[in-house]
Parts: structure tokens; C-alpha cells; sequence
């Protein structure tokens, strides 16, 4: 369970600023971020916890085993208690036995644990913190938009950014649902999530970030 965790840390009142591109991968503008979201002092123990919960949550816990009460078969007394020589034997089932049961063997188990509200807002911040120290979010000058699914034209995007191939999220606002989520879904490395939706785990396990001056300030509110 995580421990108490103090209130998020600015690293400096003023903005971060970043580089704003347009769809064809130009250099357009400047915008800046804000500064209680984007940074914030790095908790890496806390991001640590975070990451071990949601992939403790992805465990399906399904591995299972029997014990000699589970095993068909081994009803009968192999042979007579006494008289033989031999060890006494209840159950051709017994653990000791070839095709017997196993001995505190895994079971169905529930892995799964949760934290606080407030702690995983704070991990979410000090992740997004970090991948833009790591200079690994990108700002778009606004949202593709699409009539229908064009995986083509958001291919052509990714590349115009050199983020083809790389392991992206990106990130939407929840009014724009639609055609956008089918043009990306056939993308490898591609992640598309809400901006209400992503959290800690999304924004660590990919190299890039990717999300427009709209989707900047859905999050913020989100998270503030």
C-alpha cells in the first residue's frame, strides 16, 4: 500500500514552454503548459508503487493445480494396512505418488489492489512531468479530423513528426470520438486513449506523447 503522500512539489512558477507543430510536421508556434501539471517534482518511489499496481491488475491469476482431493481416480486402498512390508498407503493420489496430486500447487488467486484517488492524480502529474523532462511529448497546433477512417493520413502525420515505429499515445478529447480512434487503432506502437481515460502505466509505457493545444487544457482540468 502506498505511503502518505505529500502534496505535488512545482519544480518553478513559470511554464514550461514547448514547440507547436502542425499536421505536416511544422513548426508553428510556441505554447506553454501548465506548470502544476507538467512540472512537478519527479516522485520515482511513488511511480514505482503505481506501475507494480496496474501490472498486478493485468494479472489474470488463472493458474490453477490440483491437490490428491482433486485428482480423479485413488478411491481405492492400493493394498492392505499391514502385512506386506510395504509403507501404508491410502490413495494412489497422494503427492508422493507418480500421477498424484501437487502440493501447495497455485490456485485461481485475485492479484488485483487499488490506491487512493489522489495518489494516482498525483503519479499521473509526476509522470507527464517527467516525459517532458525527457523532452517526450509533442504538441499538435490542433486534432486530425477525419469524415471517415483514414489510417493512411494519420501514418502520414506520424511520419512527418519522425514518431513512425515508435510506441505513441495519443491523447483525445472525449468530443471527438469516432473516426479518429479507427484510424489509429491499425497503427503499431499506437496508443489512443481519452484524456480522461490514460493514466500512469499509458504515459510510462510509451516513448512519446502526443496531444493538441485542446487536449492540453482537458487535462489540465482533469487533474487540477
Amino acid at each position: 500500500m502506498a505511503k502518505t503522500i505529500k502534496k505535488k512539489e512545482t519544480v518553478n512558477n513559470e511554464a514550461p514552454v514547448v514547440d507547436v507543430y502542425s499536421l505536416l510536421g511544422k513548426k508553428v508556434d510556441k505554447f506553454k503548459l501548465d506548470p502544476d501539471v507538467f512540472s512537478v517534482k519527479v516522485n520515482k518511489p511513488l511511480l514505482h508503487e503505481i506501475i507494480q499496481m496496474y501490472m498486478a491488475n493485468s494479472r489474470q491469476g488463472n493458474a490453477s493445480t490440483k491437490t490428491k482431493g482433486l485428482v480423479r481416480g485413488g478411491g481405492k486402498k492400493p493394498w492392505r494396512q499391514k502385512g506386506t512390508g510395504r509403507a501404508r498407503s491410502g490413495s494412489t493420489r497422494s503427492p508422493l505418488w507418480r500421477h498424484g496430486g501437487t502440493i501447495f500447487g497455485p490456485l485461481p488467486r485475485d492479484f488485483s489492489y487499488d490506491m487512493p484517488k489522489k495518489t494516482k492524480r498525483i503519479a499521473l502529474i509526476s509522470s507527464l512531468s517527467a516525459k517532458l523532462k525527457d523532452n517526450e511529448i509533442m504538441v499538435l497546433e490542433k486534432d486530425p479530423e477525419f469524415k471517415k477512417p483514414k489510417t493512411s493520413e494519420i501514418a502520414k502525420i506520424l511520419v512527418s513528426l519522425k514518431m513512425y515505429g515508435d510506441r505513441v499515445l495519443f491523447l483525445y478529447q472525449d468530443t471527438k470520438e469516432g473516426a479518429i480512434i479507427k484510424s489509429c487503432r491499425n497503427i503499431e506502437n499506437m496508443t489512443i486513449k481519452r484524456s480522461t481515460d490514460f493514466n500512469t502505466y499509458d504515459v510510462l509505457s510509451n516513448s512519446k506523447i502526443l496531444f493538441s493545444k485542446e487536449t492540453h487544457d482537458a487535462i489540465v482540468k482533469r487533474l487540477k
